[in-house]
């Protein structure tokens, strides 16, 4: 195989949200874990459990099967944590939902653009009074107001995403700013989907598979911990000492 970039068969690449992604050529487990093992030089720790999203839009043929747990694995050995999947012929998103992975393709994703060289110092102006800039117009929020059942998928693009009857497992809820649950929150729901860490998920009966917020992400597959489990709770993104991580509380409504 060829080392050029056109011709591997995964490729890595930052976005502005945060997330990595991997442009898959092929889904073998075989063939990548060789590609990877050259690229990364083996080394098990390299991502350091980075989310990231699945992107087949490259692939030039897919199997009939897609194995999902080899395909997973293999990325989870080099501590890559795979959230989501671009890309992917419909034939395939069911499976791919029950390998718990969301389908994304309605979210923009902008690689993230190399820092500038530094400029030189700009000579000192005389200050301009400037008219200032008009106040941005806020994208309206989403009310859905029926319940989500597995399979759905809502994407509230620009603004926040109201739920007035909760979702069921499976289903998924993506929104550019936050989420509000009125009623069971269970199957996936991203928040801060365009890269916003002020977003936050809040829910009166708490039950994810998965909340992210801009990218940083948190599964259950261990359970709920038991003090905020069918509770009110809030997720929100903290950031100590450079870190991003997912913190919830529970919810105090007096």
């Amino acid at each position: 195989m060829s080392n050029t970039a056109s011709s591997r068969s995964i490729e890595f690449r930052n976005t502005t949200i945060g997330t990595t992604v991997a442009l898959l050529r092929d889904t073998e487990p075989v063939p990548l874990a060789d590609a990877l093992h050259k690229m990364l030089g083996g080394m098990p720790d390299f991502f350091s459990g980075e989310a990231a999203i699945l992107d087949f839009s490259a692939a030039e043929s897919l199997p009939g099967r897609i194995d999902w747990a080899g395909l997973l694995s293999l990325l989870r050995r080099y501590q890559l944590q795979p959230i989501g999947v671009r890309g992917l012929p419909e034939e395939f998103a069911a499976t791919a939902r029950q390998a718990g992975l969301a389908l994304l393709d309605r979210i923009e994703l902008r690689e993230r653009p190399a820092a500038p060289p530094p400029a030189a110092p700009a000579p000192v102006a005389t200050p301009v009074q400037a008219s200032p800039p008009p106040a941005p117009i806020a994208a309206g929020t989403v009310f859905v107001d029926r319940p989500l059942r597995s399979g759905q998928q809502i994407y509230a693009r620009g603004g926040d995403l109201v739920l007035l009857a909760g979702m069921s497992n499976g289903a998924e809820v993506i929104a550019d700013g936050s989420i509000h649950c009125f009623g069971p929150l269970r199957g996936r729901a991203l928040a801060g989907a365009q890269g916003n860490p002020a977003a936050r998920i809040i829910a009166t009966n708490f039950g994810p598979e998965l909340v992210s917020i801009a990218g940083v992400y948190r599964t259950f597959e261990q359970g709920t911990p038991e003090s905020i489990a069918g509770r009110g709770a809030v997720v929100r993104m903290r950031d100590t000492a450079g870190k991003q991580t997912i913190e919830i509380e529970p919810l105090q409504l007096d």
